[in-house]
């Protein structure tokens, strides 16, 4: 290094400082002082001795020794001129003892130089005012003085580092020297002590500073090692943090074979727009790091759709779209130190708004996403991609200054227009490494996975074990297959019931598909539910309950993809009990789809190993499809049908299913010449419910009346809602003496459903019965007879109620008492 290779800024300060260094030397050479021979030598010794003793500054190319005591020494006991050729001479020692490389002239010539200056300026500070000041105050003065030393020690060589090197001044200043100022009071402390010292022994005690010196040069060493240490553990962390950065960069491109030598382009773009923007420290860190990971989303989306050799459809844009977040969820797990996440969910965002995922606009999108959007944008459209050719760079950036104020931030396209061809001119000359990861090595070992493999199909020409099979055989095959399929298809439309219809597909699917069971799943909310199941380990499979994306069936379900001999026992719930045993070994699974997605799935399962092949997979789905809408058309006809027979509010049956019930059970009795009993029960005070605590007070209440009498009845018993408040109980073979006990518990259990819900007893019941064939031989008969006891019972409650507030109905308060 040269003067004249110097920037002009650093020349001129270097020149400043050597004129104002010959200055001091000239007048110190001019007003030389040494009253003492001997002491010069002595201090001049110990100071090169000192000089010798340095330390490297973390950080930058210079070192500090302790030879600042001696200056401050000769501040109070020499002359000038002997204060300023220690200095210089310790100086110039530091300079030159074991320095490797060693120091050009023109770094000597600051070094002196800048020392003159110093000395002279922290002498004179002490010696000009200490005449003016009383003695109580020189040490004061000295502290003074020394801080004036340590900033013209210290300040210059900052200033022309930061000339030289293009750093931060006051950065490199606070970080490489303020640390040291404590030393320098220090010193200050030890010179003064010394002088005192001087002053009452005489000035050979300096002699004994020097194990000072060495011990103030030992706790230099000590922390500055410290520090490097530090430094150097921070640095191969970063180092470490980098290069998980860039193995996340290389996990995308191996997902996405598109990027290539992309990520690594849009970072060298983007962090020298954020250098030309003002970015710095940690905002150009996470820069750095999202221009690498921003399109680690993009594992969430299947490769079809990312390698795809043409435009996308509206769908799969929508799974394109979910990668920004998805990236930025996964980044936020490694806790960066610096706002990673944010750019790489908003670097799809547009200026004006229109981008996604959270449509930001202007300054609200981080600068970081918005350097990052037009780099991505230019190296893109510069890049070949599966659905079109490479622009050149120039129409590409063309592309991306006519979307300035839309898309991208005028500010951001305005640098990226100044500088692209010194940015791509760096790119080209850097040399991205990008390990050739092992995709194509074929793995000798590994007979099979421990599942097994998937029977293929394999053809009979390609399976030279398989017997042959003749054109016209081959022909005959596909007939029958497809007259088959025909009537199979046809059997589906011909009955809206969903048990019929099911049953009957059965059936006719085994003359195509041979199968030991077969399970037709219904996906209810988060389960499949078996709808119908024939075949071996028929009530194990009636039981199951499988959750969406578990076992055989629910994987089907969940990603609407179908399997081929896959084990049944991986069905939750399949044989979890160790001592059951079943011969099924094969499962062939098709999701059944109806208008509005998955409807349910369709599971043969057989006792062969690897059963099913690919032509039974290939009828299944021809088929699977108008199954799915059969399932479907079923499903709606059942709730219509249950919506024509059923009570709304209490899932009982309504009144017309309630006739057509009572009916059935008539003529059964007729046959059987058995006894019916039938019982119409009215509820007392619901009219205070619904005025007193509202409507949807009295909707729960009926609700648990409904719910307890069908727990109080027997299994058989048949419980409906005729309308209202009122309820009909139709109980085969129940003998008149157990009618009273069954009355009391329906009366204790509208009150009790009262209490539950208004805090109070407003309501009871009114029973009345009516009995085969005494009181009638048909259902009208019947219910008109219950209906005159009940109201029967009704007035006389209301009658009897203070005195006798249990007992219900004429018949059964005369049964009661006799």
């Amino acid at each position: 290094m040269t003067l004249d290779s110097l920037p002009g800024k650093a020349q001129a300060y270097i020149l400043y400082n050597a004129v104002a260094g010959l200055l001091a030397f000239g007048f110190a050479i001019l007003y030389w002082d040494s009253p003492e021979l001997a002491r010069f030598p002595v201090y001049l010794l110990i100071a090169v001795l000192a000089g010798a003793l340095k330390v490297h500054l973390p950080g930058i190319t210079a070192t500090m020794s302790v030879n600042f005591l001696f200056v401050l020494v000769g501040i109070l006991e020499l002359g000038f001129g002997e204060t300023l050729v220690i200095g210089c001479a310790a100086c110039l020692v530091q300079s030159f003892w074991k320095s490797n490389p060693k120091p050009r002239p023109v770094q000597v010539l600051f070094n002196v130089s800048s020392t003159a200056k110093a000395i002279t300026l922290a002498y004179w500070t002490f010696h000009l005012l200490a005449p003016h000041v009383e003695a109580s105050y020189l040490p004061i003065l000295l502290a003074l003085s020394a801080t004036v030393f340590f900033l013209m020690n210290t300040v210059p060589v900052s200033m022309v580092v930061s000339l030289i090197e293009g750093g931060n001044f006051s950065k490199m200043w606070s970080q490489c020297y303020f640390w040291s100022f404590p030393y320098y009071l220090v010193g200050a402390a030890l010179a003064g002590g010394i002088h005192f010292l001087n002053g009452l022994i005489g000035w050979q005690i300096t002699l004994l500073s020097f194990p000072v010196v060495f011990w103030i040069y030992r706790s230099y060493r000590l922390y500055l090692g410290k520090l490097e240490s530090e430094k150097r553990h921070a640095e191969e962390l970063a180092g470490l943090h980098l290069r998980t950065i860039e193995a996340l960069a290389l996990a995308i491109d191996a997902k996405d074979q598109t990027t290539h030598d992309h990520l690594r382009r849009v970072r060298v773009y983007a962090e020298e727009i954020g250098k030309d923007l003002g970015l710095d420290g940690l905002e150009l860190e996470a820069l750095r790091a999202a221009a690498l990971l921003h399109d680690i989303g993009k594992l969430a989306v299947p490769e079809h759709i990312l390698n795809k050799p043409g435009r996308l459809t509206p769908e799969e844009f929508e799974k394109i779209k979910i990668h920004p977040t998805v990236g930025a969820e996964i980044l936020e797990q490694v806790k960066f130190p610096y706002p990673v996440a944010p750019i790489v969910r908003s670097h799809h965002e547009k200026w004006d708004g229109s981008g996604y995922p959270d449509g930001l606009t202007g300054e609200a999108i981080p600068i970081g996403a918005r350097i990052l959007t037009a780099v991505d944008v230019l190296d893109a459209l510069a890049s070949d991609r599966q659905y079109r050719r490479a622009l050149p760079l120039r129409d590409a950036l063309t592309v991306v200054v006519r979307e300035a104020g839309k898309s991208f931030d005028p500010q951001v396209v305005q640098v990226l227009e100044r500088r692209f061809i010194e940015l791509e001119s760096k790119t080209q000359a850097m040399k991205f490494h990008k390990p050739a990861l092992s995709t194509d090595l074929k793995v000798e070992h590994g007979a099979e996975p421990a599942a097994g493999f998937e029977n293929t199909g394999t053809p009979a020409a390609a399976d030279p074990s398989a017997p042959r099979v003749d054109f016209l055989s081959s022909i005959a095959g596909a007939r029958q297959e497809g007259q088959m399929l025909f009537e199979l298809s046809q059997s589906l439309g011909n009955s809206l019931s969903l048990d019929e219809t099911l049953s009957v597909f059965a059936v006719r699917l085994k003359r195509l598909v041979q199968y030991d069971s077969i399970a037709i799943y219904l996906r209810k909310g988060s389960q499949l539910v078996p709808e119908y199941v024939s075949g071996e380990d028929f009530r194990l499979f009636s039981a199951l309950r499988i959750p969406m994306g578990e076992g055989l069936s629910g994987w089907v379900a969940e990603h609407r993809k179908p399997i081929v001999n896959g084990n049944p026992s991986v069905e939750p719930g399949y044989l979890n009990d160790p001592h059951k045993f079943s011969s099924l070994r094969s499962g062939l699974a098709v999701p059944l789809e109806g208008v509005n997605g998955v409807v349910g799935v369709l599971s043969l399962y057989a006792a062969g190993k690897d059963a099913f092949t690919a032509d039974h997979l290939r009828m299944l789905l021809a088929i699977s499809s108008k199954v799915g809408l059969a399932v479907e058309n079923g499903l709606k006809y059942q709730i219509a049908e249950n919506s024509a027979t059923t009570d709304y509010l209490t899932n009982l049956p309504n009144a017309r299913s309630l006739f057509l019930h009572l009916d059935r059970e008539v003529a059964r009795a007729k046959r059987a010449n058995s006894a019916l009993t039938v019982l119409v029960c009215d509820l007392d005070g619901f009219k205070q419910v619904n005025d007193r605590f509202g409507h949807l007070a009295g909707n729960t209440t009926l609700q648990n009346i409904a719910r307890r009498m069908r727990e109080i009845c027997r299994e058989y018993d048949y419980v409906a809602r005729m309308g209202g408040d009122e309820f009909v109980v139709v109980a085969p073979n129940l003998a008149p003496k157990d009618v009273p006990e069954i009355v009391l518990r329906l009366r204790q259990l509208a009150e009790e459903a009262g209490r539950e819900v208004c805090g109070e007893n407003l309501l009871s019941m009114s029973v009345g019965e009516a009995y085969y064939p005494l009181d009638g031989t048909d259902a009208e008969k019947l219910l008109a007879e219950a209906d005159r006891q009940m109201y029967r019972a009704k007035e006389w409650h209301h009658e009897q109620a203070a005195a006798t507030p249990r007992r219900t109905g004429a018949r059964a308060h005369i049964a009661t008492i006799q």
